[in-house]
């Protein structure tokens, strides 16, 4: 402001007019604007070319993080929460056994009905698992069994976004997206988040995978499970140099746009997506080539399985591994295509719905944990097993279970988490969550946790506000880790 016209004004005691102060604030208005304005764009830049520090907030109990995505949501009363009432009263009409119930995404609600799967308690931790599930039970002394898992949302898009974001609406940060912002990845020549789609796209489509707000340099790259696994991932010109002619002149052309429009993001995010994209045909190839491994470890994994789902599992699998022996930092697979099976979501047929899943991804499940194991690498692996809700202890119709968001449960593995225990509850029907009920928030917080990330420090400028992965909420499930 003009100091010569604050003297005058204080000299004969006037007070400023609205006008006058308006006009003789307005270049520094526009200069505080000016100001938060660079701070984005230098934070974008920063982050979209990999200057942020890649060092985590806390030393690191997992390197790499693999979420296995149990699409549709697997019926915890089916797997791992064991509820003899589920039998004692199978058949009945529910509300005359279990009081009133919630209104469920079809509203048609059937009997109680019990599991078709036995259970019985497995290894020295002595957790329960049931036959839907045989090759994973085998490993059950490795798991850490959060069985009070619940969401806030009963259908498939909002639970999904929910799940893999910590909010219901489309367009915000996955948190693979969230880990590779936060700590980078090892392998310049892969990206810092894979997507190994066995071949369903979840509900909500491919927002589940997606950047938000942050730098598109975190997006997933989505590996498919067919040869090509990725578009152009094999060079098309035959002739020497001749590709890296084009790369050089476009690299040229980039760099003029970024200096004459002076924004560097999101244009120095899609410079560095196409120099990576440019990188991964040297290694993604022989990434994807398993020729090498051993006959032994191809049968571990269910590789020659006479059921086609369970090879397409098992290779994603196998293929999990191999990255993170390459310093990707977050790996998430989604189920195969079975013929005649809606993903998890079994809202009729039940039986042969939930048996063809596990089918196909129990033993190369089993598969991933002994050879992580084996080769030391589930020490500093984090494997999270989850879906995006579960199902109702009583039948939808005659033969299925609805969606149920009050209660499910997901399993981690290995990267610092305890293992052998079981932690939460639900009640005796297995209907909701009673003992500790945790929600999205308190998982990602612990997987950051584990990843050496402080959730709520993990924050990226954008709209006006520091947002974070977990919002304002969540706390790490410290029973979860060792």
């Amino acid at each position: 402001m003009n100091p010569q016209l604050l003297a005058a004004h204080a000299a004969g005691r006037r007070p400023l007019t609205r006008r006058e102060m308006l006009r003789q604030c307005a270049c520094g208005f526009a200069a505080t604007a000016f100001a938060g304005m660079s701070a984005s764009l230098a934070q974008a830049a920063a982050a979209s070319s990999g200057m942020l520090p890649r060092k985590p907030h806390a030393p690191p109990r997992a390197r790499n993080v693999i979420f296995l995505y149990m699409d549709g949501g697997v019926s915890q009363v089916d797997s791992f929460d064991y509820k003899p009432m589920l039998e004692l009263h199978h058949g009945k009409e529910p509300r005359s056994v279990m009081g009133p119930l919630e209104k469920t995404q079809f509203n048609n609600i059937g009997r109680v009905m019990k599991s078709h799967w036995s259970f019985a308690r497995h290894g020295q931790s002595g957790q329960w698992a049931s036959t839907l599930f045989p090759q994973i039970a085998r490993e059950i002394d490795s798991l850490c069994l959060i069985k009070s898992m619940t969401s806030k949302f009963p259908e498939h898009t909002s639970a999904n976004y929910f799940l893999h974001s910590g909010t219901g609406l489309q367009g915000r940060p996955s948190i693979g997206a969230w880990a590779a912002y936060g700590l980078g990845t090892e392998n310049q020549n892969v990206p810092g988040f894979v997507v190994l789609n066995g071949g369903l796209i979840p509900s909500g489509g491919l927002d589940n995978f997606n950047s938000g707000f942050l730098p598109a340099t975190y997006q997933a790259s989505i590996l498919e499970a067919k040869d090509p696994p990725l578009m152009n991932i094999r060079p098309m010109e035959h002739l020497a140099g001749l590709q890296r002619t084009k790369m050089d002149l476009i690299h040229e052309l980039d760099q003029e746009t970024a200096r004459i429009a002076g924004h560097p993001d999101p244009l120095e995010s899609a410079i560095a997506n196409h120099e990576l994209a440019a990188r991964m045909q040297l290694e993604v190839p022989e990434l994807l080539a398993l020729q090498g491994e051993s006959e032994a470890t191809r049968q571990l994994y269910g590789m020659d399985s006479d059921y086609e789902p369970t090879r397409i599992y098992a290779r994603q699998c196998l293929i999990a591994r191999r990255l993170v022996e390459r310093g990707v930092r977050f790996i998430e697979l989604t189920c195969p295509r079975i013929s005649g099976c809606d993903r998890w979501d079994a809202h009729s047929g039940l039986l042969q719905n939930h048996g063809q899943n596990a089918r196909a991804v129990d033993q190369p499940i089993r598969g991933l944990l002994v050879d992580l194991k084996a080769r030391g690498l589930l020490d500093e692996t984090l494997v999270v097993f989850s879906g995006e809700f579960g199902r109702t202890p009583f039948a939808q119709g005659g033969d299925g279970r609805d969606h149920n968001q009050f209660a499910f449960t997901a399993w981690l593995a290995g990267g610092g988490s305890k293992p052998g225990v079981s932690i939460g509850g639900t009640d005796e029907w297995g209907y909701k969550a009673i003992d500790r009920p945790f929600e999205m928030h308190d998982l990602h917080a612990t997987l950051l946790h584990l990843l050496g990330l402080d959730h709520t420090k993990l924050t990226y400028r954008f709209g006006g506000r520091d947002l974070r992965l977990t919002d304002v909420y969540g706390d790490v499930i410290a029973d979860a880790v060792v």
